[in-house]
């Protein structure tokens, strides 16, 4: 006898976010054509509720009303219920998500929309305690019953709504931003910043890795130490706060406070990756130690615990273990004496286990507010003994944490957040030299474009125990030509820049709107939902209409194709009067401003000792550049006539006018400074 008393068609799926719904008394099913049918067929109102795996709140409406049988009878009853896992059907989720936003005014999950059997929106929110929940399922189901001239006339408007609310204009506009035009777009953007704590000035923070990205290149393409310094301040205090994982490695998804502190304990890998490929480049441009050991632990943390035997990585995990929100990463004063010994006396200084690391329940929260300098300076140690004492601290910790009850582990392996990784190893890199890092790049390459490629040279969004499933997003394009591209720039192997523009062309069949000029999120393969949506803004992720837009950049000047050259503008184009409402939304359009109002710089480096020169010139910092080369011109347009017979030669090029060949990095490097 099964030792579930109930179990639903959930059981069936691969999400692990779907399978933990799979033994509620609720009869879900899947978001498929099978249960958009059977609304139809029975002219029930749908309940599509979405959420992912890691998502604390999730949980506790799931533990409240998902698990009482008497809320889940009423719940089977009236609606078709359907429950998504955002992180596969990030397409479903734009669109309920925009709905509960129009009506609430704001988002969030775990997600819950009421849908007319044709999958129109009628009402929805986000979070309800179960009395609340039980009231609004029997207002919705007494609408639907008698009055349902009402309930259509509501779900109409509000499709509407969902269907104008990103329709762009194709923009006429052909001048290019200037750089006064982004100077003024970042002096309104720092109102926002907290310069004492970094990040914005607001609680929760995000880490929002794009626009401390963009924020960095600003900075020094314009010489703006306040707009430098609160890049590096926001880059140390997220590193020393409990935000981070100070025995582990690796960022929780956000704070819920204004100082970094009390983090919202999951961990995503798509944060982890952006982080990675950030810290790299802040350390190429300051060599900040503190920077480097980031890269290093995180890596640490995405190997040990996020990694599949296949070098694919997983997606997340959770923020609950034994039903507490961060139990596994707080530590109560007794245990650590215990642990540590006589190492506590100076480890309750370095972590603040005092009240500002105090949490809650007698728990502590580890988090640093000095840097290793002035701490050894403190304690009248060598820094390299604090580095010792430091490294076996953790170890240590690290172990006894292992012994505990782990979260839970979100082991799918989505093609975009993978492609993010991938940059973030790639960058790594570049930065550092590290082999481990380009092997684990390579592995994770060979990931996507085999087993998440699909036989028209499309790719799949999701994969999980030997199953490629879900037709890839706009996401999964973009970020992975993005991924190739950086890794073109780690290796000189041309085959990653060929693999990079197959996907553009297909994701231009596909996915571009020739009206707008943008890209849809869909493909024209996809079975089509209520509004085929465009994402256009950047969030926790780029959007991937910016993402496509830079990665059709770079290859238009990779390839000398204007054609790609040409849509990337019209998108910038398409976006710019709505970037001056909040740049912070649009740091990632930004970027591609910083390419167009700067000088942009192809340095091209080829001959035998091309590999050499390119590891020597990254180990300098310039922000508007791209590299190629190798040890032959291998075809591409940027490389021709310019091997020189027995010589490795660098050439600095703008816009395709070539400054004086150079054998030297240091000589190449002032002809771009």
């Amino acid at each position: 006898m099964s030792e579930h008393q109930y179990t639903n068609a959930l059981i069936n799926e691969t999400s692990p976010y779907l399978l933990q719904h799979a033994h509620n008394p609720v009869d879900w099913v899947a978001w498929n054509d099978e249960s958009l049918a059977l609304a139809k067929k029975e002219q029930k109102l749908m309940l599509i509720s979405i959420g992912y795996s890691a998502c604390h709140w999730c949980h506790v409406m799931e533990h409240e009303s998902f698990e009482d049988s008497t809320v889940a009878a009423f719940m089977n009853e009236n609606f078709v219920c359907i429950k998504v896992d955002r992180e596969e059907r990030p397409d479903v989720d734009q669109v309920y998500m925009n709905a509960v936003q129009l009506i609430t005014g704001r988002g969030g999950w775990p997600l819950n929309c009421f849908a007319l059997p044709d999958g129109r929106p009628l009402y929805g929110g986000t979070y309800f305690p179960k009395d609340q929940w039980l009231d609004v399922l029997q207002r919705v189901a007494s609408l639907w019953e008698s009055d349902r001239e009402k309930a259509l006339e509501y779900a109409t408007n509000l499709t509407q709504g969902i269907k104008q609310s990103e329709l762009i204009q194709k923009s006429s506009n052909t001048s290019k931003m200037t750089s006064a035009e982004i100077a003024g777009l970042v002096k309104k953007w720092s109102s926002e910043f907290d310069n004492r704590e970094g990040g914005p000035n607001r609680a929760p923070k995000f880490p929002l890795p794009n626009n401390y990205e963009f924020l960095l290149r600003f900075a020094f393409l314009n010489k703006d130490e306040n707009v430098q310094r609160h890049v590096e301040l926001t880059l140390q205090k997220m590193a020393f706060g409990g935000i981070y994982d100070q025995v582990g490695g690796g960022f929780a998804r956000y704070s819920v406070d204004g100082v970094w502190k009390v983090p919202h304990f999951e961990k995503m890998l798509y944060d982890n990756a952006q982080l990675v490929s950030l810290y790299s480049e802040a350390y190429q441009a300051t060599k900040n130690p503190l920077y480097k050991e980031i890269v290093e632990e995180t890596l640490e943390f995405i190997e040990r615990e996020m990694t599949s035997k296949e070098g694919a990585f997983y997606s997340a995990l959770d923020a609950d273990s034994e039903g507490e929100e961060g139990k596994f990463y707080v530590w109560k004063e007794d245990e650590l004496k215990s642990v540590l010994g006589d190492d506590f006396d100076w480890v309750k200084d370095y972590y603040n286990i005092n009240s500002k690391g105090f949490w809650e329940h007698e728990n502590y929260i580890l988090l640093r507010d000095e840097t290793d300098e002035d701490f050894a300076k403190q304690k009248g140690w060598s820094a390299d003994e604090l580095k010792t004492k430091v490294a076996s601290v953790k170890a240590e910790l690290l172990a006894e944490r292992s012994k505990r009850i782990r979260p839970g582990l979100d082991d799918k392996q989505l093609t975009s957040w993978n492609a993010l990784m991938l940059k973030g190893y790639a960058d790594a890199y570049r930065a550092f030299g590290n082999q481990e890092y380009l092997k684990t790049a390579l592995k994770s390459a060979d990931f996507i474009l085999k087993t998440q490629r699909k036989d028209d040279g499309g790719l799949w969004h999701s994969h999980k125990e030997n199953r490629s499933t879900i037709n890839g997003f706009l996401e999964d394009y973009c970020f992975t030509i993005e991924a190739l591209i950086s890794l073109y720039q780690a290796t000189f192997d041309r085959k990653w820049l060929d693999e990079a523009e197959a996907l553009a062309k297909y994701a231009i069949e596909h996915f571009h709107d020739p009206e707008s000029g943008m890209f849809f999120f869909n493909s024209n393969s996809d079975a089509q939902l209520i509004a085929r949506k465009m994402e256009l803004t950047d969030n926790v992720i780029p959007a991937s209409n910016s993402s496509m837009a830079k990665g059709l950049f770079l290859l238009g000047h990779y390839f000398d194709n204007s054609e790609y050259l040409k849509i990337a503008e019209q998108m910038f184009q398409n976006v710019k009067p709505s970037i001056s409402q909040g740049p912070s939304w649009y740091s990632n359009w930004l970027e591609l401003a910083l390419y167009q109002a700067y000088p942009f710089y192809e340095v091209a480096i080829v001959g035998k000792d091309a590999h050499a020169k390119r590891a020597e010139f990254e180990q300098h910092y310039h922000s508007n550049k791209l590299m190629i080369g190798g040890e032959t011109e291998n075809g591409l347009p940027l490389l021709e006539y310019k091997l020189m017979e027995g010589e490795t030669t660098i050439y600095v090029c703008v816009d395709k006018a070539c400054q004086m060949p150079t054998n030297d990095v240091k000589e190449a490097l002032k002809q771009i400074n």
